[in-house]
């Protein structure tokens, strides 16, 4: 009976270990001043950024229309566009290719009900086809698949969240690692509850403030989105920004652990960038490499795949239609398995590196242990 008892008892002390661990972090984030101060910022300059994009793109300059003889008469009077008369369509069609104009308006003569088309290089300008009566036929001359703006601004929101999110907390809890250890308060908590509780307890804890910041910066974007009138950007951006959420959660606790495991190897504040500078590049790669090669579907492929850079490159490939279904499963599956992965080396890493004081602990011997 005592021997079930103590097991039984044993059990819960880890799983209550493991939450008052986690309570304590969160309960010290909470109660920073810095911490509350530097959130409420983040989330102003999140709103601020989707509202001027938002304005920004109902901005009232005049669009240069190319126009022929016959259909000049159209857009006379239309506020907000300045024609240019061509020759012929011909004309017209090629001030829209080398970028004289943002659209042309020319004769077409099959179309019954209005008798002209927009002819666009990409996509036609915003608002274009509302200021006529009737809605005219559009034709692109080079379809893509998304505005290379928009897919360049989700690609630096995407990245930015990642990388402030990650870094922040990562960072925080390196800190918060040598601080026990140079205290020797890790002796007492050692006392009372094994290493591998420990670092769970601080990686659960920060890991529910990343998401919970996450959470609330989609939120301000929805927000954002849904005041400025964007429902086109909001649409693309729903499965996406869950997507985005799953793949932070995973790639955050794999970065948590090393982050923790690296602090684990110092005892001193001054020595972390040392151990936590190669984690510290592999967050900043994925925001680096995804903001210059967003374009480049090759490269953006091979990203998506990377653990470390997946969080931010399967989303922003998501959302211009790049992706197929499965990729985000297997993509995800990947993750997954390097987030165990790096629990094991970093639980081991952090288990025989905490209570070594003085000199930095070598990452061979904290592996042998």
């Amino acid at each position: 009976m005592s021997t079930t008892t103590a097991r039984d008892s044993g059990a819960l002390s880890t799983g209550n270990g493991i939450l008052l661990v986690a309570e304590r972090e969160i309960g010290s984030k909470l109660r920073s001043k810095a911490f509350l101060i530097s959130t409420g910022i983040l989330l102003l300059i999140a709103l601020a950024g989707v509202l001027i994009g938002g304005f920004m793109s109902k901005n009232t300059s005049e669009t240069k229309i190319a126009v022929t003889a016959e259909t000049a008469q159209a857009v006379h009077g239309l506020p907000g566009l300045k024609a240019i008369e061509a020759a012929d369509a011909t004309a017209a069609e090629k001030l829209v290719r080398d970028g004289s104009v943002e659209a042309a308006l020319i004769p077409a003569p099959g179309d019954a009900a209005f008798g002209f088309e927009i002819v666009a290089l990409k996509d036609a300008p915003s608002g274009l086809q509302g200021l006529f009566a009737k809605t005219p036929k559009v034709t692109i001359l080079e379809p893509d698949t998304t505005n290379p703006l928009l897919r360049y601004l989700v690609a630096i929101g995407f990245g930015v969240v990642f990388l402030m999110a990650a870094s922040t907390f990562g960072a925080t809890m390196a800190q918060s690692v040598v601080e026990e250890k140079s205290t020797r308060v890790v002796e007492l908590l050692l006392a009372a509850i094994p290493a591998r509780v420990l670092l769970a307890g601080k990686v659960l804890g920060n890991t529910v403030l990343a998401m919970a910041q996450i959470l609330a910066l989609a939120a301000i974007a929805v927000v954002g989105l849904i005041v400025t009138g964007q429902n086109a950007v909001l649409e693309g951006l729903g499965s996406p920004l869950v997507w985005f959420a799953v793949f932070f959660l995973f790639g955050f606790v794999l970065l948590a652990s090393l982050f923790a495991a690296a602090a684990a190897l110092v005892s001193r504040q001054e020595d972390i960038g040392s151990t936590t500078m190669p984690i510290t590049m592999l967050v900043m790669a994925p925001y680096i490499l995804v903001i210059i090669f967003n374009d480049n579907p090759l490269v953006m492929t091979i990203l998506s795949y990377i653990p470390f850079s997946a969080p931010v490159a399967m989303p922003v490939r998501l959302f211009v239609g790049e992706a197929q279904w499965w990729e985000p499963l297997v993509s995800l599956v990947i993750l997954l398995a390097a987030c165990v992965a790096a629990i094991l080396v970093a639980a081991k890493i952090y288990e025989n590196s905490l209570l070594r004081m003085g000199a930095r602990v070598k990452l061979s011997e904290a592996l042998k242990g």
